[in-house]
């Protein structure tokens, strides 16, 4: 597999001094100093980054890091991949933008997600190109099948993160983040995650007070909300209960879509099928922006104009997108995450015994370690903390998740090497075994 942008330019980790180095701390002083107290990474993570080669980026002082956040997963095939860079390269010198109108680019990446699918479901599906964001999706989503339906209630999952626009938020199950902001969107009913009876009995009792939905949104793997991957009991009821009440069933594939859990989509290993489908993150492969939602033909009952933006054309996002999903094809990068999520679970297995890992969970290449206080069974915020800190330093860089911060997570990229996963769990190992009590 190709795996580096400049092979052989970083065979590892490697930190000389702490952190932040002189430089980042200056570009940090100066982000602090002038942009929005809403940015959320170098708070955590002090580096100011220079370059990403596959699966390694370097800051601004020299220091290597092993990369396992990868863009928040937008990077599913590391960074700067080269034949990634000589398509877009190609694109950016015909045609960047085009709005919604057709082009060879826009008619090729359609092809070729649809092309992903299965047969059965491929050939009721439509695509809308939504805003750059996959919260943008999500909104689009919603509006969909609130038109489609006549409805206007929508249920939602405890735990579950779909953005962090006004009515995305109010779709996440994530309280905390919501709080300072009142008068979201109404309708949002919120059910537990992974109990197939709760949503089922609600949405049958026709003297429970519940009207029926517009929609029901759901993760197959909560990836903010701490790397939680959905029983085959529940998404199976969930899926069998919308059905039979007519309610569409919109999965959420804006983190597990494009491989990262090993199917293409996620819904995929639950034997279920949708009637929308939202992706965004890894769908152009190198990070470009660009975000969609797949449905069934019956639901396109939009009218022009229902939902636009400026920057539904990225044609580069396009390009990308379509050579991504030829390499992807011809590397077996599908049989890569698989394999790297097997050694990624046998090298987190020695945590299972540690008194303050809760659990250790995840698909493909998506997983958290959760952290908890043995004696009182509370999230364990501080020492997910500390354990990000302490990996950092030792050069792999990792993001927290779930209720108080407690998940530490990692998102690799996709064709990531044996050798490289190898190195990065000993690391991460090491930190939770290191930082507990």
């Amino acid at each position: 597999m190709t795996v580096l942008a400049r092979p052989g330019t970083w065979a590892g980790p490697h930190v000389a001094g702490d952190l932040p180095g002189p430089r980042s701390a200056a570009l940090l002083a100066r982000q602090e100093q002038r942009e929005s107290a809403a940015r959320t990474y170098p708070r955590h993570l002090p580096v100011a980054l220079a370059e990403g080669s596959g699966s390694f980026v370097r800051d601004v002082d020299g220091n290597v890091f092993i990369d396992f956040l990868a863009g928040a997963g937008v990077l599913s095939l590391g960074h700067g991949h080269p034949e990634l860079v000589a398509c877009v390269s190609r694109q950016l010198g015909l045609l960047a933008h085009g709005l919604d109108f057709p082009t060879p680019a826009k008619d090729a990446f359609t092809e070729a997600q649809l092309s992903m699918l299965d047969p059965g479901l491929r050939d009721r599906m439509k695509l809308h190109f939504c805003g750059p964001t996959g919260a943008n999706a999500v909104e689009a989503a919603v509006k969909l099948c609130k038109i489609a339906t006549g409805r206007g209630d929508v249920v939602s999952f405890r735990g579950g993160f779909h953005g962090s626009t006004h009515a995305a938020m109010a779709l996440s199950g994530l309280v905390a983040a919501k709080q300072p902001v009142q008068n979201t969107m109404p309708g949002v009913h919120f059910f537990p995650y992974n109990d197939p009876g709760a949503l089922e009995e609600a949405l049958a009792d026709g003297l429970g007070g519940m009207p029926r939905p517009a929609a029901v949104l759901m993760e197959l793997v909560q990836g903010e909300g701490g790397v939680v991957p959905a029983r085959p009991d529940f998404a199976q009821r969930v899926r069998a209960v919308t059905r039979e009440l007519g309610v569409p069933l919109i999965v959420d594939e804006v983190q597990t879509g494009c491989g990262r859990t090993g199917t293409w989509f996620a819904f995929e290993q639950y034997g279920i099928e949708p009637d929308v489908i939202v992706a965004s993150k890894a769908l152009s492969g190198a990070g470009l922006p660009v975000a969609l939602i797949l449905y069934n033909a019956v639901l396109d009952k939009w009218g022009p104009g229902a939902h636009i933006g400026t920057f539904r054309g990225n044609q580069l996002a396009f390009a990308a997108g379509v050579e991504a999903i030829r390499i992807i094809r011809r590397d077996g990068v599908l049989d890569n995450v698989r394999a790297r999520g097997d050694q990624v679970a046998e090298a987190l297995d020695v945590l299972r015994g540690h008194p303050w890992v809760r659990e250790v969970r995840g698909r493909g290449l998506m997983w958290g370690i959760e952290l908890a206080d043995p004696d009182t069974g509370r999230p364990a915020g501080a020492m997910a903390s500390a354990v990000q800190a302490h990996a950092l330093r030792q050069g792999l860089i990792v993001e927290l998740g779930g209720r108080d911060d407690c998940v530490v997570r990692i998102l690799p990229p996709l064709n990531v090497t044996a050798e490289v996963v190898d190195t990065a769990c000993s690391i991460l190992v090491k930190a939770v075994t290191s930082c507990g009590p």
